[in-house]
Parts: C-alpha cells; sequence; structure tokens
C-alpha cells in the first residue's frame, strides 16, 4: 500500500523546504453568514439577495430553509452578477449552489453539498463580495426563507 498525501499535507511535511498553507485551508476560523427573508405573494422570477460572502472566503457548507410556500413553487441558490478581484465582470448564476427544486412543504436542504455546486470553492470578488441570491420559480410563493452558509477567512 501506499500512502499518498493531498496539496495541503504535500506543502507542509513533504515539499523540501515546506510551504505555507493558506488560513482557509488549515486552521482559520469559521464563520457564519445568515439571511432569511419574509416573502409575500414573492413572484417566480423574483431574486432575493441574502448576504455578502468576503472575498478569500472558503465555502464549508449551507443550508436553505423554508415553509411550504405554495403550490408550483421552487426555490434555487446562487449568485448576483459581481467583480472579481482581477476587476473583471463575473455574471449571475442564479443555481449556482443549489438547482431550482420544490418549495410547495416545508424543509431545510443543503446547499452548496457538492463540488458541482461550489463546495470548497474560494470567493473571488472584489471589496463588495460575492451576494448569494434565493431566487423564486414556477409560481408566487409565500413564507420564510432563510440561508445560512460556513465558510472560513482567516
Amino acid at each position: 500500500m501506499a500512502t499518498v498525501y493531498s496539496t495541503q499535507r504535500t506543502t507542509l511535511t513533504q515539499d523540501d523546504p515546506s510551504g505555507f498553507v493558506q488560513a482557509n485551508e488549515l486552521a482559520g476560523n469559521v464563520r457564519v453568514a445568515y439571511g432569511t427573508y419574509e416573502a409575500s405573494s414573492l413572484a417566480s422570477g423574483d431574486v432575493i439577495e441574502m448576504f455578502a460572502l468576503p472575498n478569500g472566503a472558503r465555502i464549508l457548507q449551507g443550508q436553505l430553509a423554508h415553509d411550504a410556500l405554495g403550490g408550483s413553487t421552487t426555490l434555487s441558490v446562487g449568485y448576483a452578477a459581481h467583480t472579481d478581484s482581477s476587476g473583471s465582470a463575473v455574471a449571475a448564476s442564479a443555481a449556482a449552489y443549489k438547482a431550482a427544486a420544490a418549495s410547495t412543504s416545508a424543509q431545510i436542504v443543503d446547499i452548496a453539498a457538492t463540488l458541482a455546486l461550489l463546495n470548497g470553492e474560494e470567493v473571488d470578488a472584489n471589496e463588495d463580495g460575492k451576494v448569494v441570491t434565493v431566487t423564486m420559480g414556477g409560481a408566487a410563493g409565500t413564507g420564510t426563507i432563510a440561508v445560512t452558509m460556513l465558510y472560513v477567512i482567516d
């Protein structure tokens, strides 16, 4: 059997001289971002800006919680258009962290739950950060919507 090492473990223990691992990869402080919105007939296609994640934040996990919002409703979680740290424009992605799914019954679901849904992403944004959004789909919805994300930055 062979022993193999992650990129970070290689940097710390196998490179000569050993290198530096960022705090958002090892021994960083976990922080929470939380946003809540009370929808009242929120129309299909409407976008809720929940909070902004700072540049350099590494996303660890997240949750979308909501009431039963009404028949035929869906919610997706993504991000708003923003500017990256190099000054380039980045287009919005309504479903970057969670594809649209039924919100007809109350539930809590994971977001940023896979690598494809940007789990472990290091946020690249200018000083305004990267705004996490929720988009209503399917039909108008009424009820509470909340998003929580855990991230590490320092």
